[in-house]
Formats: C-alpha cells, structure tokens, sequence
C-alpha cells in the first residue's frame, strides 16, 4: 500500500490507502477573505495564528498554508505565515501556491517534510515545480489539469495525473511523493461532479497506486446546507479511495462523515477515535447500585 509521509519537525502524518483519513485545514487563505488579506498584508498574523489552532483543536492533522494576495509580497507573507504557524502547532504543512517564488520563500524555512500545493499539467509548470520539490525531498499535489483546462472526461484528468506521475518519476521524485487532486466541481452545475471525482479516484488508486485530495467544499457550491453536501460527498469520496481533503474542519457533521467513513473503511481499530471523539462522559456513580453493589445482568 502507497504511504505519503509528511512531517513537521516533530512530528509525522501519513496518508495511504489503509490508513485514517486526512483532513488537512483550509482555513489559512485569504481569498474570499478580505479581513484576513488586509491583516496578512500589513504582517498581523493573530487571525492566522487563533484559526491554526482552532483546526487543530477541530480534528486537522495537517494545515494548508496559502498566502495568495494581490499587489502584495507573497513569498515574503508566505514564508512569515510558516513559521508563525509551525511555531504554535507540530502539525504538518501544506504550502499552497502558485507563484514559485512564493514556494521557494516557503520551503527555505519550512522545518520537516512539506507537502508542495501545487503542480498542474503544463509543461512549463512541470519543469519549474517538480525540479523545486525534489531539491527540497518534498512531496507534492498533483493537479489534474493543463493547457487545455478542466476536462468534464474523468479519463482525460486521469491521463494529465498519469503525465504529472511520469514527469515527476523523471526528477527522482517516488509516486508515493505525488498526491493527485482529481479536480472537485460544483455538483450544482455540473450533476456527475461526483460522479466524475470517484471514477478518477478509483483509477489512481488502481492504476497508478497514488494517494489522492481535493477541495472538498468545491462540490457544495452554490448549494443550501453545504455541510450536508460536503458530508455525502466525503464518506462516498473515501469508499472510492480518496485518502485525504483540504476542507475545513470546524464543521462537526463534517468531521463526523469522516471519522464515520474511518470507522467504516477498517481504519479506526475498535472505534477507538470514534469513542474518544464522541463518548458521553460518565455521570458520577454510573454502574453501581445503591449501596455501592454492581448490578448482575
């Protein structure tokens, strides 16, 4: 079974087929967030720092990191933002960009085994990430697009994840290093989005033996009770074979889908995380009878 190790300085994650599911934080991204932009521009990192912790405390065993703002300095905001984050939590990073300036700033002053978010498809891409992510023994999330855009053909993303695997193989970087993102669409717009993410993901899982994630919340889009859709989608996303997701984990009828598909799947032996997450604490004096006796069943 293909396992992806990702560390901090202290500590290590794995993401594999027979292991428990990883929920890796989004909540560290300004887009769509004006307050948090305009703080991360001007270097106040408190609202970066309390959502990194209230993650953890949630259930996120990893945390994406992205600093993508416009007109501002993002290599530098990014590579802040790391260390912040990984002076307040031992859990692994991802480090989410686009710019490869802004992944090199990052990986210079990350402490561990990062995850890189992302490479897509496209030759110049290709050759500007891959080779960064192997100077650093970083693994990396492959996006299953290219210079033709997204595909609504499940088998056309799954050739660009096959190329992205291949090219990385030719920069010495190990499949098991190459964590492929099938593309979630909204399933709004598009009534197979589902449909489309588990026919890919059962083909890397078989084929090309890769661990997978996504943008889970993009499948609720538009949608009312997004948690309900985000939910569905997760625990059918893991019998199909995904191994991980970047989502956010304050949501407790996500992080219940989860930890349910866990229980499902054989990955939480004894429902032991399912126990400790949920078990009603016990009323003092449970369990015994009046004048201190046990009960006989």
């Amino acid at each position: 079974m293909t396992i992806t190790t990702i560390s901090s300085a202290t500590k290590e994650v794995k993401i594999g087929f027979d292991q428990p599911f990883v929920i890796i934080g989004e909540r560290i991204n300004p887009t769509g967030r004006k307050i948090l932009a305009e703080e991360m521009k001007v270097g106040d990192y408190s609202r970066v720092e309390s959502d990194a912790l209230a993650q953890v405390a949630a259930g996120a065993q990893m945390l994406d990191v992205n600093a993508g703002i416009p007109l501002a300095d993002e290599p530098r905001i990014l590579a802040e933002a790391i260390q912040l984050v990984q002076s307040i939590t031992d859990v692994p990073l991802s480090i989410d960009s686009s710019i490869i300036e802004a992944l090199e700033a990052g990986l210079a002053v990350y402490q561990g085994k990062a995850l890189v978010n992302s490479v897509t498809g496209e030759d110049e891409v290709l050759e500007r990430v891959l080779p960064l992510v192997a100077k650093h023994g970083a693994s990396v999330v492959a996006i299953s697009n290219d210079e033709s855009g997204i595909s609504e053909d499940p088998d056309v993303r799954f050739a660009v994840a096959k190329k992205i695997v291949e090219r990385a193989a030719d920069h010495g970087i190990h499949y098991s290093d190459v964590v492929v993102d099938p593309l979630v669409m909204p399933i709004g717009a598009i009534n197979t989005a589902g449909l489309q993410v588990m026919h890919v993901v059962r083909r890397l899982r078989e084929e090309l033996k890769v661990n997978t994630t996504c943008g889970a919340s993009n499948v609720s889009f538009g949608l009312p009770n997004r948690n309900g859709i985000n939910s569905a989608f997760l625990t059918m996303a893991m019998a199909s074979g995904m191994t991980s997701a970047i989502t956010s984990p304050l949501h407790p009828e996500v992080m219940a889908a989860v930890r349910g598909g866990d229980v499902m799947m054989g990955h939480d032996p004894n429902c032991a995380n399912w126990i400790q997450a949920y078990r009603e604490p016990a009323v003092e004096g449970e369990g015994r009878a009046r004048g201190g006796r046990r009960r006989r069943g």
